[in-house]
């Protein structure tokens, strides 16, 4: 009994090995095709065969497939991070797509508060651009709240924000912005 269940399972697999060892010498051809292809190759309405039914050729559709994955890209890269935390003193750089898109939210941690204050100081204004939209947001002031920065004294460990109006809603997610806050620079940041 045990060698007759142990016949079945590997004849199943065998197959199942073959089954998908034709589908994917079927598809073969498709998947080598130019990233131009002909006009025949192109789905249209009026593309019938003699027999009134749509051709082959007519039926099938050029499309690009972008295989999905589970990994998010690292928004900067180490040599970048490296620089961020040797020179100023801050990592863990985020822009976000916030309140509905009116807003977008920088953010970013501080590993050293005596490199981090010119981020906080009041005289430097901050600005972010975006060279795709060809924008620059500033942070905006409120009547009773004042502007929507922290301004405080940096301290080790904390993360600190500040928000810019995207009125319009210009600045997109997906979009790679620069931060400027007086000397520190900081470019293409990844909108989230």
């Amino acid at each position: 009994m045990k060698y007759l269940l142990l016949a079945l399972v590997i004849a199943s697999s065998i197959y199942l090995l073959a089954a998908n060892e034709a589908s994917a010498q079927a598809n073969a051809p498709a998947a080598k095709a130019p990233a131009t292809a002909p006009a025949a190759n192109i789905a249209t309405p009026a593309s019938k065969s003699s027999a009134g039914a749509p051709s082959s050729a007519a039926t099938k559709k050029t499309s690009a497939v972008i295989a999905p994955t589970r990994y998010a890209p690292n928004p900067l890269a180490r040599r970048a991070q490296l620089y961020y935390d040797f020179i100023w003193g801050v990592d863990s750089l985020k822009v976000k797509y916030a309140e509905s898109g009116e807003m977008i939210r920088f953010s970013y941690r501080v590993l050293d508060s005596e490199k981090a204050k010119p981020l906080n100081d009041k005289k430097n204004e901050p600005s972010l651009i975006d060279p795709k939209a060809g924008v620059k947001l500033v942070v905006p002031s409120m009547e009773k709240i004042g502007k929507l920065r922290q301004s405080s004294t940096p301290e080790t460990g904390k993360i600190y924000w500040m928000a810019f109006s995207n009125k319009g809603r210009l600045v997109k997610p997906g979009d790679h912005v620069n931060v400027v806050i007086g000397k520190f620079q900081a470019n293409g940041l990844l909108v989230e």
